[in-house]
């Protein structure tokens, strides 16, 4: 006699499948936690690159009709997530999901929150600055126009034109679909429905212009290293908040969705 196995997982299911992986990270030894977290910085950067490269290389496209360019971008953005969730690496955003609900079941400590995340935002950050510097920049491979304008013109975007407000707001909106995306994962019981299921929420908010700190990790810093006129220390007295790699850093720290 056979039964027919439910595709997905039901909501409860899924909680219960948030907390369990909570327990599993706060067991995890730091110096892995840290090393999934360098991988899952570089694996969101080759999302990053492949997005900024089909921008940048699409100028008359872009001139003519720029909301497709970023319906685009958009769409080949979310491999990197994929890589993530499908390897088990550690990534800052969705952990800000699933350690306030572990904490909240007391099934971790709550001393446990801010310790991994303090430990994979500089996983993410470390990888996020390999990948830039090591396998982008050193390597040349976008280093002829129109992309190393568009790299540098991008980090100008992201650091300078939004105020802090704004930048606070993008990642209610970035950190809300990024967990949606990863709580569909984890409902899906087959490869397929998983990449799926992490792709549509993905590519809304690369595609509206959410702000993701992670990905910042890498496009900001990479437009540096292109010549952008980015400042890394915060100055609050002339620019409050703004004109840094770091600038949206705390911001998206206090958006636990």
């Amino acid at each position: 006699m056979s039964f027919n196995v439910p595709s997905t997982l039901t909501p409860d299911e899924v909680a219960s499948v948030m907390v369990k992986l909570g327990v599993k990270k706060h067991k995890d030894r730091y110096a892995s936690i840290f090393f999934k977290a360098f991988l899952a910085g570089a694996m969101l950067s080759f999302g990053g690159l492949l997005s900024e490269v089909l921008q940048g290389g699409a100028a008359g496209l872009t001139a003519s009709n720029p909301g497709i360019v970023k319906v685009l971008g958009g769409f080949v953005f979310p491999v990197g997530l994929v890589m993530i969730v499908l390897q088990g690496q550690e990534l800052l955003t969705s952990n800000m999901m699933v350690f306030p609900m572990a904490v909240a079941k007391r099934a971790v400590p709550w001393w446990s929150l801010p310790l991994n995340w303090v430990i994979v935002t500089f996983g993410n950050l470390t990888g996020s600055l390999f990948f830039a510097a090591v396998l982008v920049k050193y390597s040349g491979i976008v280093s002829a126009d129109p992309y190393a304008t568009f790299i540098k013109n991008f980090a100008l975007h992201k650091a300078k034109d939004p105020e802090w407000h704004q930048i606070f707001l993008r990642g209610i909106g970035c950190n809300w679909l990024v967990s949606v995306a990863v709580w569909q994962a984890a409902g899906a019981r087959d490869t397929l429905s998983k990449i799926f299921a992490i792709w549509i929420p993905i590519w809304i908010f690369v595609a509206c212009g959410f702000d993701h700190v992670v990905a910042n990790m890498f496009s900001v810093p990479l437009g540096i290293m292109f010549g952008a006129d980015v400042r890394v220390p915060i100055d609050f007295l002339a620019t409050p908040f703004r004109t840094t790699l770091l600038h949206d850093l705390p911001l998206t720290l206090l958006i636990p969705l």
